[in-house]
């Protein structure tokens, strides 16, 4: 049957598992991650998509604690809202706050996660599922644009791309929210400091727990740079295997 045969085919296309980049391009990728969060200009541009993380986050944790998902706007200054009704304090306000600051970072683990078993294909398919999802929750106009617009790369380069440039596109992807993780965190504090962010998560979590603003920044940063050092292990595989090493 035309259409069974093409269900497995697609299935077997996602679930396949490619060859080991090139040791070389893993390093490359890494560099080019680096000095997108690094420098002015590209990290404004490139910091929508941690801003798509971040607010998925929130929509996400929010749901599975049982609030009700109101909408979520992301803005051209890469800035975002994620609106949820129910009880404003208790565990799933808490844990809905929370997961804001750490998404990019868990998304970047879990990418890493795939990477290190090549699949690449799969990496990509779940990045446009969960684009799309998204998607029927934006609630402004530049939102449905930066989802189409990112959800629309990550298909045509996993359509259309070579194998060779998919892994490119997935090792860098996958680096960028790692290392990106990391700078929200930084730049929180730095605002937090000069008294701009007054209604900044981390404050709004100190004021539904015993613990102050600080605590939490340093609770973004630490789970940040440990999902860094685990992502980085898995991402480096084919250059460990290279070595003669395994993780």
């Amino acid at each position: 049957m035309p259409l069974l045969d093409g269900l497995t085919t697609i299935w077997d296309k996602l679930m396949s598992a490619q060859p080991d980049p090139p040791p070389l391009l893993v390093l490359l990728t890494a560099v080019v991650a680096v000095v997108v969060v690094a420098t002015r200009l590209p990290w404004r541009i490139a910091r929508n998509a941690v801003t798509i993380a971040h607010e998925g986050g929130h929509a996400l944790v929010a749901l599975l604690t049982g609030r009700k998902l109101r909408g979520i706007r992301l803005h051209s200054d890469t800035s975002g809202l994620t609106l949820s009704a129910g009880r404003p304090t208790g565990p799933g306000m808490i844990l809905t706050l929370l997961a804001g600051y750490v998404a990019p970072s868990l998304v970047g683990l879990a990418g890493a996660w795939l990477l290190a078993g090549n699949r690449i294909t799969l990496l990509l398919w779940v990045a446009v599922a969960l684009l799309l999802a998204m998607l029927v929750m934006i609630r402004n106009v530049f939102g449905v644009l930066s989802l189409l617009v990112t959800g629309g790369v990550v298909l045509a380069v996993s359509w259309y791309a070579s194998p060779q440039v998919q892994a490119a596109f997935a090792w860098t992807s996958v680096w960028f929210l790692l290392l990106g993780g990391v700078r929200p965190v930084v730049e929180l504090q730095r605002l937090r400091s000069r008294g701009r962010m007054p209604q900044s998560d981390a404050d709004q979590l100190a004021r539904l727990t015993p613990f102050p603003p600080l605590f939490w920044v340093g609770v973004f940063m630490l789970v940040s740079l440990a999902t860094l050092a685990v992502g980085a292990l898995l991402l480096a595989g084919p250059i460990l295997t290279d070595a003669g090493l395994t993780i």
